[in-house]
């Protein structure tokens, strides 16, 4: 978070009686410590696990004992679930031109999850304005998507399948939910012009690299 301006104060010759007291409240303060929304204890400002909350749609920052506490379906009712950390991606599934077409997207980045409330696949795509969401026919998502292995073994609410269409060619990752929207709000951040700027091509550039290394492809063992 950013810091708090600090007041103007008055020459230290002309300061009213208990001026001194008061300078406390008029001092600039340090940055605000970032805590963990359910039971408030500290947490690394840009290394912290998030939940969903189902009810309100909204990420929430959790530590890591509380993040652990939701990671057993139907913990507290079902409301939070902790955001998983795997990286997936199906190099057996392509999308062609004509597919990409149909869904209709009209930028070269959208991501993709299942709404466990209304049982149907969501997709955004990032924006100046922030997460927009496409109108596309469901059905369509699903035909485009439905034979992709990682389509089955996508998450509900907190899973993501990120597609990145560049020079012709489309790629697929099952990723988190949360650093979907962390890529919408670096997008908002950077984005200048029509088509985005230098800076924040360079960024998805940069994100992206980040995700390949990260992901293993489907069916793979997961490393001990």
């Amino acid at each position: 978070m950013s810091t708090h301006q600090a007041a103007r104060q008055r020459p230290a010759a002309a300061a009213a009686p208990g001026a001194t007291g008061l300078r406390r409240f008029t001092a600039p303060r340090p940055p605000e410590q970032q805590r963990c929304e359910l039971c408030g204890r500290p947490v690394a400002e840009h290394d912290h696990r998030h939940l969903v909350d189902t009810e309100q749609r909204a990420l929430t920052c959790a530590c890591t004992p509380c993040a652990l506490l939701f990671t057993r379906p139907g913990a507290a009712g079902g409301r939070f679930r902790t955001v998983p950390d795997r990286y997936l991606t199906d190099p057996d599934h392509t999308l062609d031109d004509t597919a990409w077409e149909r869904l209709q997207i009209p930028v070269g980045v959208a991501f993709f999850f299942r709404n466990a409330a209304l049982d149907r696949l969501v997709a955004l795509y990032p924006s100046p304005a922030g997460a927009t969401e496409s109108e596309l026919d469901p059905s369509t998502w699903q035909s485009v998507l439905g034979g992709s292995r990682l389509t089955r073994l996508l998450e509900p609410d907190v899973e993501a399948l990120l597609l990145h269409r560049e020079h012709g060619r489309t790629e697929c990752h099952l990723v988190p939910v949360d650093i979907c929207y962390e890529l919408v709000g670096r997008m908002r951040l950077l984005w200048q012009g029509f088509d985005g700027g230098a800076e924040a091509r360079a960024a998805l550039t940069e994100f992206f690299e980040q995700v390949r290394q990260r992901a293993r492809a489907a069916g793979e063992a997961e490393p001990s």
